[in-house]
């Protein structure tokens, strides 16, 4: 399955970018564990980040921020199969979950809960 990863990455950070650094490696270490379980893990800023900055972003916020950041993870989720919803407040992650419910796709909060050969990718 192609699984989105949604957590958090702005939140919580007031914008300070080690915060969010720090948010984007856990949701990539939480990737990682998808694909040993035999998934293709997605995150959304895995395709926004670079578009935001090709765009011309300035500053975390800003309108060509806005315009790509959480567009970018609901043009994913039209692609994905499922959602892992990892701890963590996130307006942006719970807008991923309501996308993915009205889509009916699998909304996990729980490895252990994915599908899965746990030995597939390692």
């Amino acid at each position: 399955m192609l699984i989105l990863i949604a957590g958090p990455y702005r939140s919580g950070t007031g914008d300070d970018p080690v915060l969010m650094r720090q948010n984007l490696d856990r949701l990539e270490a939480t990737a990682l564990e998808v694909w040993r379980r035999g998934h293709l893990p997605i995150i959304g800023e895995w395709v926004a980040l670079p578009l935001m900055r090709l765009a011309g972003s300035q500053s975390t916020g800003d309108t060509v921020w806005e315009s790509i950041q959480y567009p970018a993870a609901h043009h994913l989720l039209q692609k994905c199969d499922a959602v892992y919803r990892i701890e963590g407040a996130s307006k942006g992650a719970d807008q991923d979950v309501r996308i993915a419910v009205e889509r009916g796709l699998p909304v996990y909060h729980r490895l252990e809960d994915i599908p899965g050969d746990a030995g597939h990718h390692r």
